[in-house]
């Protein structure tokens, strides 16, 4: 294993813009459990990092470098790895890698969440857990969405990438003739309440950004509105914790469905 000690050093430069997003279709995995998730269900990746301390020091992570064809790997001073860091206190290993971009499905005949706009990072990491907790295996994001495999998307989806399908950038007006399933949207106005008619076994979830909500043209495409009841005098829920409620009441009302349906 090829050890880096500069901060000069060429590959290390590399490293450093990657984690920073400045290396377009490539990203950073930090952290045992996404490395481990990644080698287990894509494969090897571009580059593996060490810590060499933490490597030397813990075998879990020996035993993920040796899973690791050797030319690939190498090895960082401490510092180093301290410096490329993203979080307080890390693991010791990260991961180049290039995201899957799957192609888009000619129907659409399982359940799913469609996503526009979601701004927030975290809203749509704890989305992508959500969903895949509720064993949704497909999520469409529209233009205007955090990137789905950001840092700070990643931490908060806790592994919820290696579990479904995530489409990026998708024009969701367009996707909609490909839809066999109805199309419900989460909405204030003109919509029923989640809990007044069953909800269908299979479907299309649609949430919307933080402060606009879906938009109108998307509203307009849905086949039905839903809204969550609430307390009168107080704001509307957070979009992760509305996109928990409704996905688990349609799991509750259909528990036979089968996962990724």
């Amino acid at each position: 294993m090829k050890h880096i000690s500069s901060r000069e050093n060429p590959r290390f430069k590399s490293l450093l813009r990657v984690a920073s997003g400045k290396s377009p279709g490539r990203v950073m995995l930090e952290g045992v459990h996404l490395c481990q998730e990644w080698l287990q269900r894509l494969g090897q990746p571009e580059y593996a990092f060490f810590d060499i301390q933490r490597l030397q020091g813990t075998g879990e992570l020996a035993a993920l470098s040796l899973a690791i064809d050797s030319e690939r790997c190498l090895s960082l001073d401490a510092e180093l790895a301290r410096k490329v860091s993203q979080v307080q206190e890390g693991q010791g290993v990260f991961f180049v890698v290039q995201p899957p971009e799957p192609t888009l499905p000619e129907r659409l005949t399982n359940t799913c969440l469609w996503l526009d706009r979601i701004q927030d990072p975290g809203n749509l990491g704890t989305l992508l857990r959500t969903a895949a907790a509720a064993g949704i295996s497909e999520a469409y994001l529209s233009s205007g969405t955090a990137g789905a495999w950001s840092a700070k998307v990643l931490r908060s989806a806790q592994g919820a990438h290696f579990a479904m399908r995530i489409y990026e950038h998708v024009d969701l007006l367009a996707l909609r003739p490909r839809l066999s399933i109805p199309l419900l949207a989460t909405a204030l106005e003109g919509a029923e309440s989640l809990y007044q008619h069953e909800l269908p076994p299979r479907c299309a979830w649609l949430m919307g950004n933080e402060g606009q909500g879906v938009a109108q043209n998307l509203l307009q495409a849905a086949d039905r509105r839903v809204f969550i009841p609430q307390a009168a005098g107080v704001e509307s829920l957070n979009v992760a914790a509305a996109a928990a409620i409704c996905l688990f009441e349609q799991r509750r009302q259909h528990p036979a469905q089968k996962p990724g349906q």
